[in-house]
């Protein structure tokens, strides 16, 4: 069965309202980095990390996966799939997507503060500041932070050698060392870029098709090509 290796990116999950740090008037707007997405910055003012992930939560929680979502999760019934994400949300799997490997953590999990093995899911969308976990530690929002490594990228550059094909959806790749994932895709295979950006593809050295597309005008359409090529 052919391989579908989709990577996704921001993009995806704006169209369903999530603002994204890239947006002028998004979420992130009202906040530096540096205050709210860094290890300093939980260790100098934990209050104010953990209130900007519970807004995150909530956030999250007034949304649903949009057709971009939907499109990657109805390739599972054609094709073996599976999905690397640098998004934070938990939208491919509330499409119906299975295998979904988060490069950059996951919204709606915590994590001891002092064993990164320890995970914990969280129902609502609201972290109590105190809130710990089983090994006492104080518990901090399942998230990579920048300036910390990003644990699951050995995982999906492995993913990604396999694919047969490769679709890279809403992400400007600019962010590493996710955006190096396409360098590990075999040359010969086709990658699928949906973006109605001009995202930086000099490092994509495969057959290329560009669809200048949103999210979720694109993938839908992408996805229906594919599948009709297998009739």
């Amino acid at each position: 069965m052919t391989k579908i290796v989709v990577f996704t990116g921001a993009g995806v999950s704006a169209d369903s309202g999530i603002s994204t740090f890239r947006d002028a008037d998004g979420l992130w707007a009202n906040y530096r980095i540096e205050d709210v997405c860094t290890p300093e910055a939980l260790a100098r003012n934990r209050e104010l990390v953990i209130e900007f992930y519970n807004i995150r939560r909530r956030e999250l929680l007034s949304v649903e996966p949009n057709a971009a979502h939907r499109a990657i999760a109805e390739l599972e019934q054609h094709f073996d799939v599976e999905v690397v994400t640098q998004n934070v949300d938990n939208l491919h799997e509330r499409a119906g997507s299975t295998r979904v490997t988060h490069l950059h953590g996951e919204l709606m999990k915590l994590r001891s503060e002092r064993n990164p093995e320890l995970i914990v899911p969280i129902e609502e969308w609201e972290q109590p500041l105190d809130a710990r976990a089983e090994d006492g530690a104080l518990l901090r929002p399942h998230i990579v932070f920048f300036g910390e490594s990003v644990p699951m990228f050995d995982a999906a550059t492995h993913i990604a050698a396999t694919a047969d094909v490769m679709i890279v959806v809403g992400t400007s790749l600019a962010v590493y060392p996710a955006a190096m994932l396409v360098r590990y895709a075999r040359p010969e295979i086709p990658i699928y870029l949906v973006d109605p950006g001009n995202p930086d593809t000099a490092m994509i050295r495969n057959p290329l098709t560009h669809i200048k597309s949103r999210a979720a005008e694109g993938m839908p359409a992408l996805a229906e090509k594919l599948i009709s090529e297998l009739k």
